[in-house]
């Protein structure tokens, strides 16, 4: 059953903010505030930019001011509002616990909230946070998270699995736990292309779209919110893939357009709402029907 304006549940995003820029929970609160949802943030670490923009001053919350600050929460006579929780990028390997007593306090007052852990810990050039931090997310944080939004290198750190293939993604991604799990770069099975793979426990879906060069950050920080809030109105899964996919193409392609250094969101609240561009949508061999031939 679909969400009405007047009933979207609140999302709790615990990640980094920015001053300036459109990464982390500066995208995803945006996007979600966009999408009718009422936005708890509560961010990890404060930087004057994105660290791809040159070296800033970083101010982690260590890891007793921000569980303090969590157990708050965890009391606040409002969380029942909450419908759902999403985590991205720690500033401190003792967050991942913290966080995890969120997801627990919430699911306390909501059974069936949607925990969603985008594990942001590297890309192609390797892990960008410590391997401490890198691995308690994947101990306190996998474990207990409905939706996954790993990109294909960091489930290939984690997995220990080479992926060059969808099949090695899929398999990963089934390994990892979560019962959907959504792997950005994927992939693409179309020239000149890239890949989401969605695996649920019954689907494997890949939808692609053409490659974007040198494209700022931020698209997987978007991809996750708009991907969750789809879910959390009703959308199935595929149109779910479908309809948040083709956001973040959408002001991917117009933000490069326009020669931006950062996702140029305020400019581009339709393609949140309503997203016009093409995506295309593959069914995959799913693990469990390989296993079975």
């Amino acid at each position: 059953m679909s969400e009405t304006a007047a009933d979207k549940q609140a999302v709790l995003v615990i990640s980094s903010h920015v001053v300036r820029g459109s990464v982390g929970n500066r995208a995803a609160v945006l996007a979600l505030e966009l999408l009718g949802h009422p936005v708890w943030a509560l961010p990890t670490v404060i930087l004057p930019w994105h660290p791809g923009h040159g070296p800033s001053t970083r101010m982690a919350l260590d890891a007793g001011t921000f569980g303090a600050m969590i157990d708050d929460l965890c009391g606040a006579p409002w969380l029942g509002e909450i419908g759902a929780v999403l985590s991205g990028y720690l500033g401190d390997p003792g967050q991942a616990a913290a966080v995890a007593r969120a997801v627990s306090a919430v699911r306390k007052h909501n059974p069936r909230a949607i925990y969603m852990c985008d594990p942001v810990i590297g890309d192609l050039g390797g892990l960008y946070v410590p391997k401490a931090t890198a691995a308690a997310i994947q101990e306190h944080l996998l474990p207990i998270a409905s939706v996954a939004t790993p990109n294909r290198y960091e489930l290939a750190w984690m997995s220990g699995a080479s992926l060059d293939d969808n099949n090695a993604i899929m398999d990963a991604a089934l390994w990892l736990g979560p019962e959907r799990v959504l792997v950005t770069s994927a992939v693409p099975m179309m020239s000149g292309g890239i890949g989401n793979l969605l695996l649920t426990a019954r689907q494997a879906l890949l939808a692609e779209h053409r490659a974007i060069s040198n494209p700022p950050n931020g698209l997987g920080d978007l991809l996750a919110a708009v991907f969750l809030a789809r879910l959390m109105s009703g959308q199935s899964d595929e149109k779910a893939l479908q309809s948040a996919t083709a956001t973040v193409y959408e002001i991917l392609a117009r933000t490069v357009k326009r020669g931006a250094d950062e996702l140029t969101l305020e400019s581009d609240t339709e393609s949140v709402l309503r997203p016009m561009a093409m995506v295309q949508m593959r069914h995959l061999v799913h693990p469990g029907q390989r296993r079975r031939k």
